[in-house]
């Protein structure tokens, strides 16, 4: 044998399997198709947000947190419906849903400080939901920001692996595309594929394909930590649920080059079973990044809840599509109805206090301050005056930014942006002068200024996240400012379906002896554990939680 495990994929969840299976000894053989510098994957890119319930954090800034309203919350969002037949596709996914509720209000905050990863001072308020107290969303805020961002999640792990390679425990076989699972006497012994010709290029970059030979490798398990489908948009468009209508004909791209699932149908052809894989995870807040890293290289605007959201004709947005609320349901809405089949983008209007106080862009790369653990900056740019320079350097030099200081200006100059100037000047005027006329009124109907007036109420929002209530109109504001949304490919919400100890299932249930699979390729467990909609802070905690049951499970039968 050459290891006692392989970890088929880099990423976090590999190297958390990796952490616990070196810890007790055990030798591990991780194969990853890129260079090493890599190591880490997606969540290195990250905003490094993770989920907990009832933390210190919540409580400092008087938020009333419990594992029962977590569930409830969970639950309503999960929608779990696959659950008829001999073995449904949702039974190990809601299994594992509130195995990881119970984890994220009990182990998960004691395990993570174990293993040296800290938080930042700032709390925030994801997925405020669709308006229903048992539906989908945050009742509380919970997305606590790691120090360091996903470098300050994702490092630690990758450390240990170095370290691990140096003392011989670890071996990184690096440039080594997997295209077939080895299955002996029904068991899963190694795997075998291609070696790739070698590429320097800097993470995130893409690399070539080239081959240059073939390998195999043996050992007493495999595991499987590959990730999604997201870099591969006609994946994407294939699996596209009709519930969400219409495949949008272009994307932006959320998830480096290499991220492409490829691994899903490999494993299906050894006889793993897949289930939900028309559930997935898709963000409306796209924006084109000026200054890209992998082909299609976008960015999500975290919103604040101000901002005005327009469809692509330049009506406003009903709720639930509302800045920071529910991410699929406005995915729905963009895609589903009828006279927007044609167009893949929507609009921001805002001013430039909403811009300083309420923009936060995801990415380790766009959080300077939070990834680079520097207070003094993190107190200037959060609390200071101004936006952000990351969120500053998008407003003057992204392609999807225009700036006005009228409203016909600034639709004059939002047309420009499209192939056809269809926005109204006029019509949207009046849509912004209904909309701060509710603004004066502490009593508004509007649900989104009701929204407003309550993100204020929570003081980590009221700091740094939400701005005083004003006028779009206002002269004082500092000027109009339109961003044009793009939809931004990002998760697979199903995958490999699990026990739960990240042992991979068959159709009929058993269970395949010598094969795991964790992290998003597992669907974040079971093939399903967040149902068809996530409460965020959950992907990368997801890919800790699966990979510690695999790593753990190993550790035990080896």
């Amino acid at each position: 044998m050459d290891a006692d495990v392989i970890v088929v994929g880099a990423g976090l969840a590999g190297l958390v399997a990796t952490s616990e299976l070196v810890r007790a000894g055990k030798r591990v053989a991780i194969v990853e198709q890129e260079n090493g510098q890599n190591l880490g994957g997606q969540a290195f890119w990250s905003f490094g947000g993770l989920f907990l319930v009832d933390s210190p954090a919540q409580r400092r800034l008087g938020v009333k947190d419990s594992f029962d309203l977590a569930w409830q919350d969970w639950q309503g969002s999960a929608g779990w419906d696959r659950l008829d037949g001999d073995h449904p596709e949702d039974e190990w996914a809601q299994r594992w849903g509130r195995a990881y509720v119970e984890f994220a209000a009990t182990e998960k905050l004691p395990w993570l400080r174990e293993h040296g990863i800290r938080f930042a001072p700032v709390l925030g308020w994801a997925e405020r939901g669709d308006g229903t107290a048992g539906g989908h969303g945050n009742s509380v805020p919970r997305f606590h920001v790691a120090w360091g961002t996903g470098t300050g999640i994702s490092e630690p792990f990758a450390d240990r692996a170095r370290e691990a390679m140096a003392s011989g425990l670890v071996r990184l076989h690096s440039r080594h595309r997997v295209d077939g699972l080895i299955v002996e006497n029904g068991a899963v012994v190694g795997v075998n594929g291609t070696r790739l010709a070698p590429d320097d290029a800097a993470r995130g970059i893409r690399s070539n394909r080239e081959p240059i030979g073939a390998f195999e490798l043996r050992a007493q398990a495999v595991v499987l930590a590959t990730g999604g489908i997201g870099g591969d948009h006609d994946l994407v468009r294939k699996w596209w649920p009709e519930r969400l209508g219409t495949p949008p004909r272009s994307m932006v791209t959320g998830v480096p080059h290499h991220v492409n699932g490829r691994m899903l149908d490999i494993a299906d052809a050894a006889g793993a079973r897949l289930v939900n894989r028309d559930r997935m995870w898709h963000y409306t807040e796209g924006i084109r990044n000026w200054d890209p890293i992998w082909p299609g290289h976008a960015i999500r605007i975290l919103p604040g809840p101000s901002s005005m959201w327009l469809d692509a004709r330049g009506r406003r947005l009903p709720a639930p599509g509302l800045p920071g609320y529910d991410t699929l349901g406005t995915l729905k809405l963009l895609r589903t109805t009828p006279d927007l089949a044609e167009f893949d983008h929507s609009w921001f209007i805002l001013t430039e206090k909403m811009l300083e106080k309420e923009f936060a862009l995801s990415g380790s790369e766009q959080n300077p301050d939070i990834t680079n653990r520097d207070y003094r900056l993190l107190i200037k740019s959060r609390l200071g005056r101004g936006a952000p320079p990351p969120v500053r350097a998008f407003r003057d030099l992204g392609p999807d930014f225009v700036t006005a200081t009228t409203v016909r200006d600034l639709v004059a100059r939002m047309n420009a942006l499209t192939d056809d100037p269809i926005l109204d000047a006029d019509h949207i005027e009046r849509q912004i002068r209904q909309r701060d006329a509710e603004i004066a009124n502490p009593f508004s109907k509007d649900q989104q200024v009701i929204g407003i007036h309550n993100s204020r109420r929570f003081l980590g929002d009221r700091l740094t996240r939400t701005a005083k209530p004003h006028r779009l109109l206002d002269p004082k504001a500092g000027g109009l400012v339109a961003v044009k949304l793009h939809i931004l490919t990002r998760k697979s919400l199903g995958g490999i379906q699990t026990d739960l100890e990240s042992r991979v299932l068959a159709p009929d249930g058993s269970r395949m002896p010598g094969l795991y699979a964790v992290g998003e390729a597992a669907g974040f467990g079971g093939g399903g554990a967040h149902g068809y909609n996530a409460l965020e802070g959950t992907f990368l905690g997801g890919c800790i939680f699966t990979g510690r049951a695999a790593g753990q499970s190993l550790v035990a039968r080896l």
